[in-house]
């Protein structure tokens, strides 16, 4: 077989094409497709009728429209993949979406792809999106990435501007460890430099688009690497039994020896089995099989068979770089569950390493990642996980988060191991299973902490228990943390310096969080003196934190002396109490200012149950028929 027929054989090689909404990429495609004879019979003219009834030039980009909503609104929704040729080698550009409401199906179309072009527009440089779309590439691990710079006629292609552009990309690209095979100057639009050398840019001596396109490597064969082969299924059909899977990498022979998962039975292949043909004596990367074995164990769903000498990674703990694609936040302690290849894994969130800035492309300490953020993480398991480590160019570790409704919520590529440094305490919090918009479902309400802040004897034990009564009554799920009744039990080990009053206040707000994530109105009535403790309380207990001021005077404060507290304190009996000789630092602009110097309990509670009522978007679930 000549080279040019294998060639013609071989499988189509994946090109992602990305880039910020408005560069120009679906316009490079419809003039790709165009240039080198790839479009059916009567398409130019169907665009250029479809360009004219819109008042416009010929937009190339019309071709891409799978959906009409992409017309409407002029951004590509869908990850459309569209088969190409140059000469005899085949492939498949995968246009994905540059809007940011899509970047879940640019993920989805990117995922197999070799190679990827970078489309920049050359007037307006590297965007929110380039920078979101070329960590994406890192995160997927695409190796060949080709840069584009579009709309080089807008710089009059004058070559000192468009290699600065093209220096702030290479440092851009260089950050995230990812280096641009060539710049290729040109206007999509006219055709520039995209299957032609443009007369425009006689100091540009480098490759066409197509020329780079037609020296991308080929996929490359996973034949020759250590067996993985996922149990998908296993079936009994007479007296044999059936373990069926897609061989990820590698081959199977009969005879060979495989060890089945974590349980590390050993077990040989007695025959290779595929649908619609004879038995075979082995199969190959790719292939989807079903093999019988001697013994007849029974591996479990989820089950990798490799052979002894080539075992994959094992750990209960690994590390995940991640790319968070829910609209909250996620913070540590929530549990998904991973699907690796077959296999599940119910794992939690131990701790969130580094975030991505991706304003700077740095690293840096949080305590959750925003929605379509990157991070890095830590996931902990009750159970071993088998993985490769994520490698570029290959389907090993690709992990996705899932949420208790079966969603992609992250992409969570295996990265390795996660070692437990000696001295270490290692804890998993484990997340519940009951998400909140159930508990919401469930209680008519949501979860959320009222954080009452006032001197001693201002009223907050006094309007938060009343506030209780009053919405317990009308259905609301709610209780109190008092200030009093915390130091009785949770910090009885606790003093009044300012270091013990800090501490008393994070304890405060870890419990206060935990019933508010548990579907719980809860007020908090805490002195909490210092603004300092209550920023803290409000980082601990996040979105749902509230602060109400319970404001009366010192003197009437000192008046009510319900506990004979301010007494004590000014007879040197008690030393740091707030008002004598330790400082209040009242709200600069509390959620709620209630003032209760005229001892209107009744007014201040019911303004705070409105303000509840309000916050929490009350509405009494619905009961249930008889």
């Amino acid at each position: 077989m000549t080279q040019s027929s294998s060639k013609s054989h071989e499988a189509a090689t994946p090109i992602v094409i990305v880039g910020h909404v408005d560069h120009g990429k679906s316009t490079l495609i419809g003039r790709l497709l165009h240039d080198t004879d790839n479009l059916q019979d009567g398409k130019v003219a169907q665009i250029i009728e479809s360009s004219k009834k819109r008042g416009l030039k010929i937009e190339w980009s019309f071709l891409l429209d799978s959906l009409q909503i992409e017309r409407d609104q002029g951004v590509t929704v869908d990850s459309t993949r569209i088969p190409f040729r140059l000469g005899l080698r085949e492939f498949v550009i995968v246009d994905a979406p540059g809007h940011r409401q899509f970047l879940r199906n640019m993920i989805t179309g990117a995922a197999d792809a070799e190679a990827a072009v970078l489309v920049v527009d050359a007037a307006e440089g590297a965007r929110e999106q380039t920078r979101r779309h070329a960590m994406l590439l890192h995160l997927i691990g695409i190796r060949h990435v080709i840069v584009l710079l579009n709309k080089v006629d807008l710089l009059d292609f004058d070559q000192q501007k468009i290699e600065a552009v093209q220096e702030s990309v290479g440092e851009l690209l260089a950050k995230l460890d990812l280096k641009a095979a060539v710049f290729v100057p040109a206007s999509a639009r006219d055709g520039d430099n995209i299957a032609t050398r443009s007369e425009r840019t006689p100091w540009y001596s480098g490759p066409t688009l197509t020329e780079v396109l037609a020296e991308v490597p080929s996929p490359e064969s996973r034949t020759e690497l250590p067996l993985r082969l996922p149990v998908q299924d296993v079936y009994r059909f007479g007296d044999k039994r059936y373990v069926a899977g897609r061989i990820e990498r590698g081959r199977v022979r009969v005879g060979d020896t495989i060890v089945i998962g974590t349980q590390k039975t050993r077990a040989r292949i007695a025959s290779v089995e595929s649908w619609h043909t004879a038995p075979q004596i082995s199969a190959i990367a790719g292939q989807s099989v079903a093999i019988t074995l001697e013994p007849d164990v029974i591996p479990d769903r989820g089950d990798i068979l490799y052979l002894p000498d080539n075992a994959p990674v094992e750990a209960a703990r690994v590390k995940t770089r991640l790319f968070w694609l829910r609209q909250e936040p996620l913070r540590v302690g929530e549990t998904f569950k991973l699907r690796l290849a077959t296999a599940e894994h119910t794992v939690t969130v131990a701790s969130i390493d580094t975030v991505l800035d991706l304003e700077n492309l740095t690293a840096h300490h949080g305590d959750e990642v925003a929605a379509e953020g990157f991070a890095e993480i830590t996931l902990a398991a009750s159970e071993t996980i088998q993985f490769d480590p994520f490698a570029p160019g290959t389907a090993d570790g690709r992990g996705v988060l899932v949420d208790r409704h079966q969603r992609i919520v992250g992409g969570a590529p295996l990265i390795g191991a996660a070692l437990t440094q000696a001295g270490e305490t290692v804890i998993h919090p484990a997340g519940s299973h009951v998400s909140a918009v159930d508990r919401t479902r469930a209680h008519g309400h949501k979860g959320a902490v009222f954080w009452l802040t006032g001197l001693s004897g201002a009223g907050k034990s006094t309007v938060a228990r009343h506030a209780e009564s009053q919405l317990f009554a009308q259905g609301l799920n709610v209780s109190v943390l008092d200030g009093d009744t915390l130091r009785a039990g949770l910090c009885k080990d606790l003093g009044f310096s300012e270091a013990d009053r800090t501490e008393n206040v994070r304890r405060a707000a870890e419990v206060a969080r935990i019933l508010q994530d548990a579907g719980q109105v809860v007020l908090v009535a805490l002195i909490s003196p210092l603004q300092s403790d209550r920023l803290l309380a409000k980082q601990i207990i996040g979105e749902g934190f509230q602060e109400v001021f319970v404001d009366a005077d010192l003197s009437v404060c000192e008046q009510r002396d319900p506990k004979g507290l301010y007494a004590a304190a000014r007879q040197g009996k008690i030393a740091n109490f707030t008002g004598i000789d330790a400082p209040y630092e009242a709200p600069h602009a509390p959620a709620l200012h209630l003032k209760t110097s005229a001892n209107n309990v009744d007014s201040a509670t019911s303004n705070l149950a409105d303000f509840i009522k309000g916050f929490v978007r009350f509405a009494r679930p619905a009961r249930l028929q008889s």
